[in-house]
């Protein structure tokens, strides 16, 4: 029998640790799920609190962040938030730490990126997780995992950034969706049900090191509104509209995950034909 174990979440009620908590929540093991209301690592109180609450057989699942960075004060509150958790790990250890970091970290390259890749990243939300990632790993030389997702869509997301989840309301919405140039740059994306999966899977095998969370596969936006329009089953119409600057990331963002495939060989990231019939539902 598989001894069971308690897995803090910190950052619960996210888009990402809500779908993890579902993920674990059949896993038999004690779940307990920290919002920012029940503890603000951003204040300095967060520390004792958290102190009182984590053991050293404890599993931490650290997604709490103020995301995406726009600017230089949401940079700083990030960084606080990590101070802090630091500051409870120097006193408690727990026995594996998985940190919810972000493809953001790495470099524009016209390579796959793997995640030996450079990461010299160009925006504040990338240095807010190469920076925290650092301070983790300063401090946790062992027991420490790192996920980096690119692109994340699916259900529940709540930023309706450009690409599927804004696409899919614009349809339902008004039948138009709108791309900036010919929506021609090529991308990455990755759904939260594979996300979740894999980071579920990770937690309770303890894998540690890092871990790309990625498709493998690129598309285009304009490819990515043509099937959106085909799976609402209405005359939606794709609008182009001039780009009024470079195309982000030069255009092209691919990665490997060939990392987590080989410790998981019999789970694979779907692509976004494979999963774009559960979408229009989102």
């Amino acid at each position: 029998m598989k001894k069971k174990f308690k897995i803090i979440i910190l950052g619960a009620g996210g888009f990402i640790s809500q779908h993890v908590e579902n993920s674990l929540y059949n896993s038999n093991n004690k779940l307990l799920a920290l919002s920012r209301k029940k503890i603000d690592l951003t204040k300095f109180e967060s520390i004792k609190k958290l102190s009182k609450i984590i053991n050293e057989k404890d599993v931490i699942f650290f997604a709490a962040a103020k995301a995406p960075v726009k600017n230089e004060n949401m940079l700083l509150k990030n960084l606080q938030m990590a101070k802090h958790m630091c500051e409870v790990l120097k006193k408690k250890k727990p026995s594996f730490f998985l940190y919810l970091s972000s493809d953001a970290v790495y470099s524009d390259t016209k390579k796959k990126i793997n995640e030996n890749s450079s990461t010299i990243p160009n925006s504040l939300h990338g240095i807010m997780h190469l920076t925290r990632e650092i301070m983790f790993e300063n401090l946790l030389k062992k027991n420490l995992c790192i996920v980096r997702p690119t692109l994340v869509y699916g259900q529940g997301d709540p930023h309706n950034g450009y690409g599927p989840n804004r696409f899919l309301r614009l349809i339902k919405k008004n039948g138009k969706i709108s791309l900036f140039g010919k929506g021609e740059e090529l991308r990455d994306h990755v759904w939260i049900n594979d996300v979740s999966i894999a980071i579920s899977k990770l937690i309770m095998k303890r894998k540690t090191g890092k871990f790309n969370l990625v498709s493998g596969k690129v598309i285009s936006f304009n490819d990515i509104a043509k099937q959106i329009v085909n799976i609402s089953g209405k005359k939606g119409k794709i609008l182009y509209q001039k780009r009024k600057g470079p195309m982000p990331h030069g255009g092209y963002r691919a990665f490997k995950n060939s990392r987590f495939e080989k410790v998981f060989p019999s789970f694979k990231f779907k692509n976004f034909k494979q999963v774009s019939k559960y979408l229009y539902k989102v």
